[in-house]
């Protein structure tokens, strides 16, 4: 295991003292098990991806339309009557 110096603020270092006395563990091995886990989080968040460019603007119902059209053959639902 390498050593290395953190910069905590003091705030925080007497957080993690009191955590760290709660489980019966130093302070080292608590930052040592706190930073893993970050890691392994942000190791397995979901990540974005690039769904290319946009085929249509979804902002125009016409153009929606057609392009289920042109794409599936099916004829667009239509808005019920308003009473």
């Amino acid at each position: 295991m390498s050593r290395r110096s953190l910069t905590i603020d003091s705030h925080l270092m007497a957080e993690l003292k009191q955590l760290a006395d709660a489980q019966g563990k130093t302070v080292f091995a608590l930052v040592d098990d706190l930073l893993r886990e970050a890691i392994e989080r942000v190791q397995a968040a979901p990540r974005g991806f690039n769904m290319g460019r946009e085929l249509v603007d979804v902002t125009d119902r016409n153009a929606l339309y057609d392009m289920f059209d042109r794409e599936s053959g099916l004829l667009p639902c239509t808005d019920p009557p308003r009473s």
